[in-house]
């Protein structure tokens, strides 16, 4: 991809993100937001348009119907990128070739993919996340499985009973998993139920789990309990406090704190 290329890539991903942050926005409002002329963004909707992304209406333009899934995923995706990139380093550094591992839907095990991707290992990979199967889609060395189940578009995840029937005839060396919450009481939650019972499923199939989750999930709350928190070994990043430094090492759970890179804040 082109410099110019990757400068539009990234215009049209600031418009998607504004939109959705503001709902309807005028042509002028979206130019000032990505400092671009009127006439390059009139010619951005009309491609985003093409594409289905975003409704035009006189004056501006908003999120199209559908639409508004993909980029929250999206967006949170990119939130605390930083953390999300140093936690997947030391992750992969566990990785260990021709195995068998859980790659779940969360946005810090997407960064994991994607390190997959840049760097492959002969791996057996399998995920209940579309965004990690389409990161993975004709990576050399790689055999890669999607479970079956109830799309849950929250997530991009597939989730209910025929993805944790087909758990119980398979078995994990390890599993990598995200959370929504850790909670004051030590253990980690969900905010879905059906995300809650499949995650416990994969801790329960899986010789070794890693829990890949950035400091800012640690003190807050979700409906669903999951498991404890000693039930895997923990990956979080350098902001990681010191009071839950010390109330995990008396819980007795193994830390790796991730330090952050040459190009993270």
């Amino acid at each position: 991809m082109s410099q110019s290329e990757g400068l539009k890539v990234d215009r049209l991903d600031a418009i998607r993100g504004y939109l959705y942050a503001h709902g309807f926005s005028t042509v002028q409002a979206l130019a000032d937001a990505v400092g671009a002329s009127l006439a390059t963004i009139r010619r951005d909707l009309q491609y985003l348009e093409r594409k289905g992304a975003i409704d035009r209406v006189h004056g501006g333009a908003r999120i199209a119907e559908g639409s508004s899934v993909e980029v929250a995923f999206q967006e949170r995706a990119k939130h605390n990128l930083a953390a999300k990139r140093a936690i997947a380093r030391t992750a992969y550094e566990l990785l260990v070739p021709h195995t068998t591992i859980f790659l779940d839907a969360g946005t810090t095990v997407l960064q994991l993919a994607l390190l997959i991707r840049l760097n492959p290992l002969p791996l057996r990979i399998f995920t209940n996340g579309l965004s990690v199967a389409q990161e993975l889609l004709n990576v050399p060395n790689l055999s890669v499985s999607v479970l079956g189940g109830q799309l849950r578009s929250e997530n991009v995840s597939l989730v209910g009973p025929e993805a944790e029937a087909m758990l119980e005839s398979l078995w994990f060396d390890q599993l990598f998993l995200g959370v929504s919450a850790i909670a004051a009481d030590g253990a980690l939650y969900s905010v879905d139920s059906a995300e809650a019972s499949l995650n416990r499923r994969m801790l329960a199939r899986s010789a070794a789990s890693h829990l890949l989750t950035d400091s800012s999930k640690f003190g807050t709350t979700a409906t669903y309990k999951v498991a404890p928190l000693t039930c895997a070994h923990v990956i979080t990043d350098w902001r990681l406090g010191s009071d839950w430094r010390t109330r995990l090492a008396e819980m007795g759970v193994e830390v790796a704190v991730a330090e952050s890179g040459p190009s993270d804040d």
